[in-house]
């Protein structure tokens, strides 16, 4: 306000784009935009009493608020199945309304940090044009999370999903994508994914003879081969991760039952631990 009590308009620098396509003009403008919340760094803890973890997909996002302790709360999916298809003029409206109704349930149910995945590590599976529309949408969940005062945290999204799928999957009633989002949650507390003790001892003798009967119904021809060689060698390699169980990486472990597709045949049933 000045002396005479009238408000002073506070300008700020801008940059004009114009540019034509198709016989039309469109401009635009660029400036800097306040925000009011922060990225977080990898090892930086998270303080909010409600987190929420996000898991990014072209036709869904999938979202499980936890509280701060990592205990399951709810979740929600917000579906966009028109991304898979549409054109580039009607994307940018279907992630920005879908984006939208995520950052307006968070609010509601009073969440003050988002954790998602770091798009730069997503799985090699995934092509370029999954990877180009799941990070347009990261990038809208963080620029709008950061407007609307959120803390944001990236963190590695390895194994996310079969973890939620044999750890809370049914403990809960929850969705695949709904209890990776859980994980991702998790992951961003810093909690660490234990494997529960049903799933040990399935993989110590369910997972363990299976390899071996492969291993046994090779026919040596196909042994000597190059397909072969390279089958054998990777079953010897899980073999050896099974019978130094204690000794390796919790992720090591949860790649054991990433890798073996056969393992749905034994319908084990699990608890969480």
């Amino acid at each position: 306000m000045n002396a005479k009590g009238k408000p002073l308009i506070e300008y700020q620098p801008y940059t004009v784009e114009i540019k034509r396509k198709n016989g039309e003009y469109y401009v635009h403008l660029i400036y800097e935009e306040e925000v009011y919340g922060r990225e977080l760094a990898y090892d930086e803890p998270i303080q909010a009493e409600r987190i929420a973890g996000i898991d990014i997909n072209i036709d869904r996002i999938a979202v499980s608020i936890i509280s701060k302790q990592g205990n399951f709360i709810k979740s929600k999916v917000f579906y966009c199945h028109e991304l898979e298809y549409v054109r580039a003029n009607k994307r940018n409206n279907i992630v920005g309304e879908t984006v939208r109704d995520v950052y307006d349930w968070l609010l509601q149910e009073n969440v003050g940090a988002v954790v998602i995945e770091n798009i730069q590590l997503r799985q090699r599976h995934d092509t370029f044009t999954h990877n180009f529309k799941k990070k347009k949408l990261t990038d809208t969940i963080i620029r709008r999370g950061m407007r609307l005062g959120f803390r944001i945290k990236k963190v590695n999204p390895a194994y996310t999903s079969v973890i939620g799928r044999f750890k809370y999957m049914k403990t809960y009633g929850l969705s695949v994508h709904e209890s990776a989002a859980l994980v991702i949650g998790r992951r961003g507390l810093g909690y660490q994914e234990r494997l529960p003790k049903e799933l040990i001892d399935a993989i110590k003798t369910k997972v363990k003879r299976h390899l071996i009967a492969v291993l046994g119904s090779m026919e040596e021809s196909y042994k000597q081969s190059k397909s072969g060689k390279k089958q054998r060698q990777y079953i010897a390699i899980m073999l050896r991760k099974i019978e130094n169980f204690k000794q390796e990486h919790e992720w090591s472990l949860w790649n054991i039952l990433h890798k073996c597709c056969w393992l749905n045949q034994y319908q084990i049933q699990l608890k969480e631990v």
